[in-house]
């Protein structure tokens, strides 16, 4: 049951919270907050909002017109299991104080414009998806860019680079080799604890956890995985999720990064997306006369998700480091085609389970440095832009895709070879995101802009290994 407003207070009360945490996203996935005496929490702040400086948040307002308010969900309300202080948080909607309407850039008024989407088009009245966002703990980070210089540092205790440290009291080996970390017992892993004191505290705040284990590259790769949820609440899940991770990392004297590609030569982190349409409690995606018991809409909604998966990959694969971990040898599903099994693709149909329930597919370009309201509602959009106009996906490829010849590859299409091209696709294909006025031209475009200011910050600057190649030539 859900929580209102008088819920909430009480809660306080009842649990002696100190402490009113309140949270938005900002439109590149930015959890920003600021925090209030719970003993000034009112009934009315939660229903008449709480205000700020929408200019200082990025890709959101003009100076001239920065007043905003944040308008707590009270059922989003969660102690904070990391905090020494008794915190209560909520997570807000943004809405223009003087039309009180909801506002255009709020990445999770898009969610929920999307989900209103879905049911007005009478193909389903719910969306599930699952993520499985990666990351990796280090030790010791360091970097630095200055005008003579520019720098990073990894370290890692299970770094198979440090089989040959001296380290007090001895080194003991067990390093994980690259690409062989999918997924030994400790003590080669060494993060067994760290991730299950992740997924109990996941589980305080409401996150059902299937599993977690180490993932395949050496230095501290890990995966924890969410069970689906609706669009809206998993997009809320995965914002708790990463800050959670986060704060336990740091607690264990760890620091943790969802950068995609961190590590040269080993596998890079990404956010495969399970995805289903259901209607009346019904799933909408088997059929088991057909290929991967897909029904034919599932077949179209994949023809959506892999037309438009280039657009799709400036707000699913959002940064330039993206496009580093989507190249071929590390797993990287760069081809635009989709198979059961098959890893190389960038749609693949888990054959775990026969049931129509469990029927879904999964779209694994994206990672966790996405926008979780952002993401989930274009990917939805999408496939239903592929449910509406009967798209029809390349067929099916269940071959090692990394076999064929160059002939055989040759119809194959490909993800983006970077961020600029990614965003070039978005530009020239967003129709599919205005319908139903979910996704707005101002939002496309303030997104954009900002994006391609990223990809000048990185062309600007002599990259470290440039000295290496061309210094004495």
């Amino acid at each position: 049951m859900s929580m209102t407003a008088q819920d909430v207070i009480k809660l306080i009360q009842d649990k002696g919270i100190q402490i009113v945490d309140t949270r938005l996203t900002d439109l590149f996935g930015g959890w920003q907050h600021y925090s209030l005496p719970a003993s000034r929490l009112t009934e009315e702040m939660i229903s008449e909002g709480l205000g700020f400086d929408g200019s200082s948040i990025k890709g959101f307002q003009v100076i001239n017109e920065s007043d905003m308010l944040m308008l707590p969900d009270p059922s989003s309300a969660f102690i904070d299991p990391t905090l020494a202080v008794p915190t209560l948080v909520m997570t807000c909607d943004i809405i223009d104080p003087l039309e009180r309407k909801p506002y255009s850039r709020d990445p999770r008024n898009v969610a929920k414009k999307a989900e209103a989407y879905l049911k007005s088009t009478g193909i389903g009245d719910t969306s599930y998806f699952g993520p499985e966002a990666e990351f990796f703990l280090f030790s010791d980070v360091r970097f630095g860019q200055s005008a003579n210089q520019g720098f990073y540092f990894l370290d890692s205790p299970e770094g198979i680079w440090n089989s040959g440290a001296e380290v007090p009291g001895g080194n003991k080996a067990y390093r994980i080799r690259h690409k062989e970390g999918y997924f030994p017992v400790p003590p080669a892993d060494t993060l067994q604890d760290i991730r299950s004191e992740m997924i109990l505290k996941m589980a305080d705040v409401g996150i059902d956890i299937e599993l977690h284990h180490h993932e395949v590259a050496t230095a501290g790769q890990c995966e924890i995985d969410m069970k689906f949820d609706t669009l809206v609440t998993m997009a809320d899940k995965l914002q708790k999720y990463k800050y959670i991770v986060r704060q336990v990392a740091r607690a264990h004297g760890y620091s943790a990064t969802f950068m995609p590609k961190p590590l040269f030569g080993d596998n890079g982190s990404g956010m495969h997306c399970h995805q289903s349409i259901w209607k009346g409690g019904e799933p909408l995606f088997f059929d088991e006369t057909q290929y991967a018991l897909l029904s034919k809409m599932a077949q179209h909604y994949i023809g959506g998700i892999l037309k438009h998966a280039p657009a799709l990959l400036a707000i699913c694969a959002p940064t330039t480091n993206s496009y580093r971990r989507l190249v071929p040898g590390f797993e990287a599903p760069i081809n635009l085609v989709y198979s059961q099994r098959n890893r190389s693709a960038a749609v693949r149909i888990p054959t775990y389970s026969s049931s129509p329930k469990s029927r879904r597919i999964e779209f694994r370009a994206p990672d966790a440095m996405a926008n979780p309201y952002l993401a989930f509602a274009a990917m939805l959009m999408a496939g239903l832009d592929g449910i509406v106009n009967k798209i029809e996906p390349p067929p099916p490829l269940d071959v090692d895709i990394y076999e064929l010849s160059p002939e055989e590859k040759g119809d194959i299409r490909g993800t983006p070879g970077s961020l600029a091209e990614a965003l070039d696709a978005l530009e020239a294909d967003n129709e599919f995101l205005l319908q139903g006025g979910v996704f707005t031209p101002d939002l496309i475009e303030s997104y954009v802009d900002a994006k391609r200011k990223d990809t000048v910050s990185i062309a600007l600057r002599p990259h470290p290994y440039e000295f290496a190649m061309y210094y004495d030539a």
